[in-house]
């Protein structure tokens, strides 16, 4: 087929792809806004930016040593790890992973599931730290019950738990409510890091519940200990499934804990803040919108929240490429997937057709294609969507909208970071301004991180200059060996005002 006949499908899709960009007027916008609804989260609740206070009071500068457990339940699974910090940046791990039986996500009690997570703790203490174990079964068997575990003996523990959490201090947090296939009643409205140590302190073992940890947080944390040199770490990012951040802020712009009676250093300076992005703009006062995004939203499980997110994250940008490539698809004058003309080549089972039936992992196979004819684009289409004998038309099209989406979501990523660089002047000071990050999105997806860059460049305040300054790595395990580092900096700042609990 001639060129001619054939560019109606490619100006289409062009049109619709420009619908997708993000320029640098909307990206000035955007970082105005967000600090707005930083400065608002900061000093009040019930805000569209959460700005969450995590009573965490410091980050780590990799001279840490000491030998510290994490457990994770983020799900159907419940991890348990022991960190090995050597004082030099690095570390050693070990680890065990159980599931979650399906009775105990929907048990009578929270005491049945507690104390299986306990029990868990308990196993992986005799399998791995046989000393601690053993000392601990010793005292049980012949002590008092009641007499004290010596300091050194304990293990402190960073908890992630993720589910909603009303956090108040550092190893204090209520159940909101469960997700994720949980329900258990008596459970809502309890402290969580005390049902768990209720449970260890049932079973005498020698582990403290030092910190309630949200894996954003531990995210700052990880990257903090290992990212090179003496500065230590401003912001930690998750761009993966989903998205979200948390920062190091000065504790006087932190107004609304002035009237709490929460729990924390009052003396500190500073405090690691968990901002929630994901819900930035949820009003859409400067966001993007397309018809695409508004038919996702209204479709998905949260209408009307969640907004940035939505534009963002991995989660949602291939339902987002559905949704386009479906428009296109059914547009018959534009004869999109549909070789030889008129005729389908989309079968009536393709994930074309099914929400969410589109996996980020295709966006960034078929963004990272540069062989002739697009041949890994075809090959992709053919095994994701179950579309074969595509022309190159139809994949030129389909490059060009999965281009425009991502680059949007890039360049979307950047208005927080700016936000955040620009609030806290960090710029002005430090010489190195380092971001931890993690997800598949900063990992896998083509120059996911170069399109941030670029955004930060065109922000004013940050310029070619700022952006030179900040160094952007992977920081991976955050609900581990971030974990494990909030329970040092909880542990030491107990201590160090004489309230460590036991």
């Amino acid at each position: 087929m001639s060129a001619s006949t054939r560019a109606p499908l490619l100006d289409e899709a062009e049109r619709i792809a420009r619908q997708f960009e993000y320029p640098t007027t909307d990206v000035l916008r955007g970082v105005k806004a967000y600090m707005d609804q930083m400065q608002e989260g900061l000093s009040k609740e019930h805000t569209s930016l959460s700005q969450i206070p995590t009573y965490v009071t410091g980050v780590p500068n990799g001279t840490e040593k000491g030998l510290y457990l994490a457990v994770d339940l983020g799900g159907t699974n419940f991890r348990v790890c022991s960190i090995d910090l050597h004082g030099d940046s690095t570390f050693t791990m070990t680890q065990s992973k159980v599931a979650i039986p399906r009775e105990l996500m929907l048990a009578k009690t929270y005491k049945d599931l507690f104390t299986f997570l306990a029990k868990q703790i308990e196993k992986f203490l005799e399998l791995h730290h046989n000393e601690h174990y053993e000392a601990h079964v010793r005292r049980r068997r012949y002590l008092d019950s009641k007499e004290e575990f010596k300091e050194e003996d304990i293990f402190d523990l960073g908890f992630t738990f993720s589910f909603p959490v009303n956090q108040v201090g550092i190893n204090k947090g209520t159940l909101i409510r469960w997700t994720k296939g949980f329900d258990i009643a008596d459970a809502v409205g309890k402290d969580v890091c005390e049902m768990l140590q209720s449970a260890i302190d049932e079973l005498g073992l020698p582990v403290r519940v030092a910190a309630l940890v949200n894996d954003t947080v531990g995210t700052l944390m990880a990257r903090s200990y290992t990212s090179p040199g003496k500065t230590g770490t401003l912001l930690g990012a998750i761009f993966g499934t989903g998205t979200n951040g948390a920062y190091v802020e000065d504790l006087k712009k932190v107004t609304k804990l002035a009237a709490t009676g929460d729990t924390y250093d009052r003396n500190t300076k500073e405090m690691v803040i968990n901002a929630e992005w994901g819900s930035f703009d949820n009003q859409l006062s400067v966001l993007p919108v397309t018809r695409f995004d508004r038919d996702l939203d209204a479709e998905s499980l949260n209408p009307g929240i969640q907004m940035f997110e939505k534009r963002v994250s991995g989660m949602f940008l291939g339902e987002i490429l559905r949704r386009a490539l479906l428009y296109l698809y059914k547009d018959s004058s534009v004869d999109f997937l549909r070789a030889p003309i008129g005729t389908t080549t989309v079968a009536p089972n393709s994930a074309l057709y099914k929400q969410w039936g589109i996996d980020t992992s295709f966006l960034s196979t078929v963004e990272a294609d540069a062989a002739d004819g697009l041949k890994g684009t075809a090959a992709a289409l053919a095994k994701d969507l179950g579309i074969e004998g595509t022309r190159y038309e139809d994949r030129h099209a389909v490059k060009s909208l999965v281009h425009a989406i991502g680059k949007r979501a890039a360049r979307l990523s950047a208005v927080p970071l700016a936000g955040i660089l620009i609030s806290t002047g960090r710029l002005q000071t430090d010489e190195t301004v380092d971001i931890g990050v993690d997800g598949s999105l900063v990992e896998f997806y083509p120059h996911f991180v170069d399109y941030i860059r670029e955004a930060l460049r065109e922000v004013p305040e940050i310029g070619a200059a700022g952006e030179k300054k900040v160094r952007i790595g992977i920081a991976k395990d955050g609900s581990g060996v971030g974990a494990a580092l909030i329970a040092l900096v909880a542990s030491n700042t107990l201590e160090a005002r004489g309230s460590a609990p036991k």
